[in-house]
């Protein structure tokens, strides 16, 4: 890492973007301040303003619309491929591997959840699972919208860590969602609908359970 004393005008710019958001508690899908008001605020000329933009933008930090400004990411700042996933040859053992580690750490995770929700997030945590449910019900690929419910499951926790670690490791339901038989959409669905209900009655022991019975069911499929 650099010292600040060797950063780049715009990577100190940056940085000081980045302090912007942390002090003012910002939360994804905020508004920063316009170009205009950035270059106001932080000094310096506007294609520095752009370029510490621009790096913010490969950190996953914010996004830019086009015509709209930059907003804060929904991605937290977390790498798209942070453990190299994607050189994977072997995916179906890559597959196998995640869901090992899922099984060991969402239902904790789970538990954690039905402990600490909010309102706000359990409402969130419902509309992802009828994202999953209406993708299933379509018969189509539904990767997205479960590790979307998996990932809404660790922002109940209250735990930043977890919040951000579980979309990493959920990635492997890719391959999976992508080779599931008839049984497995059924199984899903009333699986997701039970780990959803103890969390909502918050109910912690049975969230813990019925998480590791999904996981683990999703994990001896492997192993026919």
């Amino acid at each position: 890492m650099k010292s600040s004393e060797n950063l780049t005008l715009a990577e100190k710019s940056a940085q000081d973007v980045l302090d912007y958001i942390r002090e003012r508690n910002m939360e994804p899908g905020d508004k920063l301040p316009t170009e205009v008001e950035l270059v106001e605020l932080l000094g310096v000329g506007r294609n520095t303003v752009r370029e510490a933009l621009r790096l913010l933008m490969s950190r996953n930090i914010i996004v830019i619309r086009q015509g709209a400004g930059a907003f804060v990411s929904e991605k937290n700042g977390v790498a798209d491929d942070p453990f190299g996933f994607s050189m994977v040859e072997d995916r179906k053992k890559l597959t196998e591997d995640l869901l090992q580690i899922r099984t060991m750490i969402e239902p904790k995770i789970a538990a954690l959840a039905a402990q600490n929700r909010s309102q706000e997030e359990l409402e969130r945590l419902e509309a992802a699972l009828e994202a999953v449910e209406n993708a299933m019900s379509e018969t189509c690929g539904y990767a997205e919208e479960d590790s979307l419910f998996h990932a809404r499951i660790a922002e109940c926790t209250h735990n930043m860590v977890m919040a951000n670690l579980v979309p990493v490791i959920s990635q492997g339901v890719e391959v999976f969602s992508g080779t599931v038989r008839e049984q497995e959409y059924r199984q899903t669905l009333s699986s997701h609908r039970a780990i959803f209900q103890a969390i909502r009655d918050q109910k912690v022991v049975e969230a813990e359970q019925a998480m590791y019975y999904h996981l683990l069911y999703n994990y001896n499929r492997y192993h026919e």
